[in-house]
């Protein structure tokens, strides 16, 4: 079993910066896929980046978007600057390896003036 509890969402103006944080634990190890989607209400879910226990980066927008992971502490990071409201959603970690997928609760990222 694995668990993943996402932080670091809240309310945030626009051009400003946030660092999402998604720590994992249970059966987690380096061969798992971690990352995020987001989902904002009313549209489909939206991959947003994602990265191997070797630092392999996929990512929807390499500009926008920075992945990074501390396989030491099983955690991952999304970071985001210069937001917009459109970045307004919920983000969801998730941890894949082969037929396993986990995903976490979400965290509220709102992007308002």
């Amino acid at each position: 079993q694995v668990q993943l509890v996402e932080s670091g969402g809240g309310l945030v103006q626009p051009g400003g910066s946030l660092r999402l944080s998604c720590e994992a634990s249970g059966n987690i190890h380096s061969g798992y896929i971690m990352g995020w989607y987001r989902q904002a209400p009313g549209k489909q879910r939206e991959f947003v980046a994602s990265i191997t226990g070797d630092g392999v980066i996929s990512s929807a927008d390499y500009v926008r978007f920075t992945i990074s992971r501390y396989n030491a502490k099983n955690t991952v990071y999304l970071q985001r600057s210069s937001l917009k409201p459109g970045d307004t959603a919920v983000y969801l970690c998730y941890a894949r390896y082969t037929f396993y997928s986990h995903w976490g609760q979400g965290t509220h990222v709102t992007v308002s003036s």
